[in-house]
């Protein structure tokens, strides 16, 4: 609903500007992750989203994963989260600066689910603006170096978080390009980095 020059927003941001948001590693049992393709090939990421005001956040992960990718929580096993708020700061080109509030990030919360079935068919036509037009499972590792960069850092750490509750038999070995990868999504001087709280 506008209001004058600016918009309000329906999504729960806090007082320091961070936009309240859920995030969904969806596995299979081979172990590997869903990854989705953003609309005309704008990168690959999970799936995630807003939380709107009044909901929880275990029902805005099953809101998210109906509209994104069409499966609902009968279709998966909720396996875990993580314990704390992911931050990243949006760079400046991406900030609305014509929203109210403003947002200048997200905190996530992220979500560790597991397909039932191993044919379980996706729909990316769920909503008038469909996030994703293909998709691919990866290596547990893959998506620190397929997402856009600012996001490595949250990407890095909600993986390492949740990677004890995914592989309860110890986690798939590093890819040889992790260090330097997870070091520098890390790294405040190259990258906005994630802080938990």
């Amino acid at each position: 609903m506008p209001v004058g020059p600016k918009q309000l927003m329906s999504d729960v941001i806090d007082k320091d500007g961070f936009r309240a948001n859920v995030g969904i590693v969806l596995m299979r049992d081979a172990g590997d992750v869903f990854l989705g393709r953003q609309v005309g090939g704008r990168g690959w990421q999970f799936p995630q989203g807003g939380v709107l005001a009044g909901e929880r956040l275990q029902q805005a992960a099953y809101r998210e994963l109906h509209e994104e990718i069409g499966l609902t929580r009968k279709d998966v096993e909720l396996v875990g989260q993580t314990t704390h708020w992911l931050r990243y700061r949006l760079p400046s080109k991406y900030i609305r600066r014509n929203r109210f509030p403003m947002c200048i990030g997200q905190k996530q919360r992220w979500f560790l689910l597991r397909l039932k079935r191993e044919n379980t068919q996706f729909d990316f036509g769920r909503t008038p603006e469909p996030e994703f037009d293909q998709h691919r499972w990866v290596n547990y590792w893959e998506p620190v170096r397929e997402v856009i960069y600012f996001k490595r850092s949250v990407y890095v750490r909600a993986l390492s978080e949740l990677a004890a509750l995914a592989f309860p038999d110890g986690p798939p070995p590093y890819p040889e390009w992790w260090a330097e990868t997870a070091k520098t999504a890390l790294n405040p001087q190259r990258s906005a980095p994630a802080t938990i709280g």
